[in-house]
């Protein structure tokens, strides 16, 4: 594994450059944030600053090393309150639709966020903070980190589902009702010979994509953290 951007020390910035980190970084954002990391590459990012792409290579040596900083960023975003506060039940279920925001917010983070360590300094700040939540739940040093890492798993996994189905709608070019509709039906016209899922198919039918997105994760989040509450409580 190559070093990472957090472990070099920092290069010193040419007299010359009218360029700073975070002009670069909100830039990449941007382009992130409507073209995915397909769309992001050093020219472009250039382009958009006004800028010879040789001036960006003083800030960062890679493409992957801009994404190590963007990921980081994003952690950045990420609430976790103070268990003094809100309590450490109210703050994980803070915690966990502040992620969930962020990701819906960068859909290009779940390609990128399992390929490489996040060890920038946001990351290390909102990890100490949710072992600092967790802790006053009551678990024990191991299971402090068993609870945070179960609460990060459950929200990245479901948001991550939930950035794949939006994908699939947008590239369906059409509106979500429509796309849903077509996907209900279609699963209603092989559900003939399976009763208990012709039933989910017409439940599902009245709401809409972002409601059931929604309530698909309120729910598996709440249960998360009524199980998390009951191991604590014995």
């Amino acid at each position: 594994m190559k070093d990472s951007i957090w472990t070099r020390e920092r290069k010193a910035t040419s007299p010359r450059e009218t360029l700073s980190r975070k002009q670069i970084v909100a830039a990449a954002m941007d382009i992130l944030d409507t073209e995915g990391v397909s769309g992001l590459s050093m020219r472009k990012l250039a382009a958009k600053l006004v800028a010879g792409a040789t001036s960006i290579y003083w800030y960062v040596d890679t493409k992957d090393d801009l994404i190590d900083l963007l990921i980081d960023e994003v952690w950045g975003e990420i609430d976790v309150p103070e268990p003094e506060l809100a309590g450490w039940r109210a703050g994980a279920l803070l915690f966990g639709h502040s992620l969930r925001s962020a990701v819906l917010r960068h859909p290009w983070l779940p390609e990128v966020m399992y390929t490489r360590p996040s060890i920038g300094p946001n990351a290390m700040s909102m990890g100490s903070r949710g072992l600092v939540l967790f802790g006053a739940a009551g678990f024990s040093e191991h299971e402090i980190d068993l609870a945070m890492g179960s609460v990060m798993s459950y929200v990245l996994g479901t948001v991550s589902a939930e950035v794949a189905t939006r994908e699939m709608v947008r590239k369906s070019g059409r509106s979500e009702e429509n796309w849903v509709s077509e996907i209900l039906e279609q699963a209603q016209s092989v559900a003939s010979d399976y009763p208990e899922m012709q039933k989910s198919v017409r439940r599902r039918t009245a709401m809409d994509l972002d409601a059931g997105l929604t309530e698909n994760f309120v729910f598996g989040l709440d249960a998360l953290l009524d199980g998390l509450e009951s191991r604590v409580k014995k």
